[in-house]
């Protein structure tokens, strides 16, 4: 498969970028081609322009300020984001990065007989996620709902083809983790990967 792996941290020493390496390379071992996208090394800028903001809310959409990263998720069939929650939800990087890329004409048209959206990333038969918390899984879920998983299982895995193949896994209390359980996070994650087909 040809899967973008899209990574969103500012720190290149920290554990999710290590993870990042981790994901880039487990799946280029297993004979996948991946496109590595870290946003902060490549100077992503996440704040959406007025022409783009202006063109929005119609199949005339200008990407042009994104081509490359529309032309990338165009043609892959999967993709993987790795990053860190914080305050509950993915940095604002990578949600500038959903709503410039993510756009209408990449990520669905609309219909303008229905005044709804179509899905249009049939190319995407993978969507993954690997990402860390700082708080524990209970307070994630119980307590906040679990935002974060509901924008990729509601808002992004709908875009993508019907029977898209999806995980979701999650390092909790990264604040008071150890060694041993970001040792065990790197193995379930690239016990994951190599499940990829």
């Amino acid at each position: 498969m040809r899967i973008q792996v899209i990574h969103c941290h500012p720190l290149e020493d920290s554990f999710n970028h290590a993870l990042f390496r981790i994901i880039v390379e487990t799946l280029r071992n297993n004979g996948h081609d991946v496109v590595a996208t870290d946003l902060y090394r490549e100077g992503f800028q996440p704040a959406m322009t007025e022409a783009e903001r202006r063109t929005y809310t119609g199949n005339g959409y200008d990407d042009s300020a994104v081509a490359r990263y529309v032309e990338t998720l165009t043609s892959v069939d999967g993709v993987v984001f790795c990053f860190p929650h914080w305050w509950f939800s993915m940095p604002a990087m990578l949600k500038g990065y959903v709503d410039r890329v993510w756009g209408p004409g990449t990520a669905f048209v609309y219909d303008s007989t229905g005044s709804h959206l179509e899905p249009n990333l049939h190319n995407i038969r993978l969507l993954g996620v690997v990402t860390t918390f700082g708080t524990p899984w209970w307070v994630v879920r119980l307590y906040a709902g679990d935002p974060g998983r509901k924008v990729f299982r509601r808002g992004l895995q709908p875009m993508c083809a019907r029977r898209v193949s999806t995980f979701w896994l999650a390092h909790y209390d990264m604040d008071h983790s150890s060694q041993r359980s970001r040792e065990r996070y790197l193995e379930r994650v690239k016990a994951r990967l190599a499940a990829i087909r």
